[in-house]
């Protein structure tokens, strides 16, 4: 396999490809914690499971994609190195895994990216290319980058071993579940292109076969949601502002959808006061920070969007990758409803 088929690979992700992928992973990624609360149980009317993939390096589940795809990269091309595009937590795992590969790797990020997402990345040793994300089109600029450098490029989340390595930590927590005698009735994820929710459903047809899948998004990119009732892949408006930029994506992926298409149950979108009202939970009964976008999964079943009530529920806590300021500021809409 060389360089220029580990980027244009485009098989079908499987869930054995998930299999493979922990077993690759396996001392390389932090086994996060299955965590639950008795207040969070009580005011949903269920079993609340949260994956906390927020205690991941990098403060995301991106490792796991990230580390999967480089490792099938030829030794003879690492020097030629790695191009990724993303809001922040991509652009984080990618450059992590690029270290622990011995890689360079160039990131073409948002301008207007949370600062301690660019801030990460740059500490982790990766160049970034920054960009309007209202006006260009960052796969273009990356593949532009890929054709000069010769790099193998890195999708955020439309590849098979970016998706298969996202759907380990549906595995895990499968399996910790088992652990403590709790068999998963329905499990919520956060869902921007669809990586990490098609990954976990892969993983869940072998590890967990009668849990059904969720996805949540944001309002106004719910591009999933209304893709899966159409039947088809639909577009979002990506010029509208979103406090989740994390998982702003224009459409799912050519890829995850049709897993998503075979396995989804459904799913719902989420208000930006429900988004800060699952973040302030967390934060209280927890002890977590999670970001706007990796809260999406707790804020539907927190809001009775997607009913918990008589089930066991998992969700994702996907990412906390937040600058302090936002995530306080939101905190206090908690407390305060305004806006």
């Amino acid at each position: 396999m060389n360089n220029a088929s580990v980027t244009a690979m485009l098989r079908a992700p499987t869930a054995d490809g998930v299999r493979v992928a922990a077993e690759r992973l396996a001392g390389k990624v932090i086994l996060t914690p299955l965590m639950e609360d008795e207040f969070i149980n009580d005011a949903v009317g269920g079993r609340v499971l949260f994956k906390a993939e927020v205690l991941q390096r990098g403060g995301a589940f991106k490792l796991r994609g990230a580390y999967n795809f480089m490792a099938m990269v030829p030794d003879a091309d690492r020097h030629k190195g790695v191009v990724a595009w993303s809001s922040g937590n991509h652009a984080q795992g990618v450059a992590i895994a690029a270290r622990m590969f011995g890689m360079s790797a160039t990131i073409v990020m948002p301008a207007d990216a949370p600062r301690i997402k660019l801030e990460a990345v740059r500490r982790y040793g990766a160049d970034i290319v920054t960009y309007d994300r209202y006006s260009s089109d960052r796969e273009e600029i990356g593949r532009r980058l890929v054709g000069e450098t010769g790099a193998a490029l890195a999708p955020s989340y439309d590849h098979p071993l970016i998706i298969e390595g996202q759907g380990t930590a549906s595995r895990e927590a499968a399996a910790q579940a088992a652990d403590l005698g709790v068999s998963i009735d329905q499990f919520i994820y956060c869902c921007g292109g669809g990586g990490l929710a098609a990954g976990g459903a892969l993983a869940l047809e072998i590890a967990s076969p009668e849990t059904k899948v969720f996805v949540a998004e944001p309002e106004g990119y719910d591009d999933t949601i209304r893709s899966l009732a159409a039947g088809k892949r639909l577009s979002a408006d990506t010029s509208r502002p979103t406090i989740c930029d994390a998982i702003a994506t224009p459409s799912p992926g050519e890829l995850t959808f049709p897993v998503l298409a075979r396995r989804a149950a459904g799913g719902a979108a989420v208000t930006e006061a429900e988004v800060a009202a699952a973040m302030a939970m967390a934060f209280e009964r927890l002890k977590v920070v999670v970001e706007p976008g990796g809260a999406v999964a707790f804020a539907a079943v927190l809001s009775g969007r997607i009913d918990g009530r008589g089930k066991t529920t998992c969700v994702t806590l996907s990412g906390g990758n937040v600058d302090a300021g936002t995530f306080t500021k939101l905190l206090s809409t908690r407390y305060t409803g305004s806006k």
